[in-house]
């Protein structure tokens, strides 16, 4: 009960963030080249050799920058829309948003034959088309969460099977590049591709919790939000651009990750207590899944690196069934 009280408290959020610092200096002092943690500290403090200085700053730590930035955005994303659908299954991985940025970036590389630049301006054009698109099929004079939820399962089934066929038309080295890729992976990026999506995710988050107000409004139904002056369905639309915006930019780097939004809004509230909206944890729980399921990646069948989607599709199926599970036991 203590532990419980504790975790409900403002110290939480600085529980979360010694646990993000902890987890990122364990992921970065593995690998080939072996640091301690008192090795890898010296060096972020400026007093590390020349390798160590290169190892880190320039191989491992854009990876742990990625996972970091990467998990704070697809939960904030998942928290915005768990709040306009109202329903805990409202995740841009369910609905289909995550699936539809990675249908843009796949047409982007095996059929125009897109670099790197092309295939995330695939993926965001991709993300948003698909938001669209599961909006207007969903609106029947506004847009309710549930058939929010519905049309974009449906949505997401089409794009799926339209994802698998492209993979099997291309070219063989395209097509096991796009297979690892759509599993969502962390390896191999760099500063050169970080730097830009992290300040898109820092912006777009910035404009989040700026107007976390809203969002906050937004749960408490669409008739008392119009009765206080909102303009509903603009703000939603809103809200619903700058969530695929986060799953945008993950997306056209590492791929369709899965779970962390579903997962990282649901803990966050938990942990925090109640039933109000809560950003920063969220972000910093999703922070804390994605950069603990890279590190069991990178460790599990070291030298072998997995792809962090499949650490995260384990641990998130098994949440997902729980929580389905206990809806059923309530209804």
């Amino acid at each position: 009960m203590s532990l419980r009280k504790t975790l409900r408290t403002p110290g939480s959020l600085a529980i979360l963030l010694v646990l993000c610092l902890l987890v990122t200096v364990f992921a970065i002092s593995g690998g080939e080249y072996q640091m301690s943690p008192g090795q890898v500290l010296k060096t972020l403090f400026g007093q590390g050799e020349g390798i160590e200085n290169m190892v880190i700053w320039q191989w491992r730590m854009p990876r742990a920058v990625a996972a970091l930035l990467f998990g704070a955005a697809l939960g904030l994303s998942g928290a915005v829309f768990q709040s306009l659908t109202r329903n805990p299954l409202g995740s841009p991985d369910i609905i289909g948003f995550s699936t539809g940025a990675y249908t843009g970036a796949l047409i982007t590389l095996t059929v125009l034959g897109g670099g790197f630049v092309a295939t995330s301006l695939g993926a965001l054009v991709g993300g948003l088309l698909t938001a669209l698109l599961v909006y207007l099929l969903a609106w029947r004079n506004g847009t309710a969460g549930f058939r929010l939820i519905l049309v974009g399962i449906g949505i997401s089934s089409v794009l799926a099977s339209f994802n698998h066929f492209m993979v099997l038309r291309a070219e063989l080295d395209v097509a096991m590049a796009a297979a690892v890729w759509g599993a969502g992976t962390l390896n191999g990026l760099t500063w050169q591709s970080v730097i830009p999506a992290g300040i898109l995710v820092l912006l777009v988050s910035i404009a989040l919790l700026a107007s976390s107000s809203r969002l906050q409004m937004l749960q408490l139904g669409d008739d008392l939000c119009r009765a206080l002056g909102m303009r509903v369905e603009r703000t939603k639309l809103l809200f619903v651009v700058l969530a695929v915006l986060l799953v945008a930019a993950v997306t056209s780097l590492a791929g369709p990750i899965a779970f962390v939004a579903l997962v990282a809004p649901q803990i966050a509230r938990r942990l925090a207590g109640g039933n109000k909206l809560q950003l920063i944890p969220t972000a910093l729980v999703g922070a804390l899944l994605l950069a603990s399921s890279d590190l069991l990646a990178q460790r599990l069948f070291a030298p072998v690196q997995l792809p962090v989607g499949v650490v995260t599709v384990v641990f998130g199926g098994v949440y997902l069934i729980y929580l389905l599970n206990r809806r059923t036991v309530r209804a």
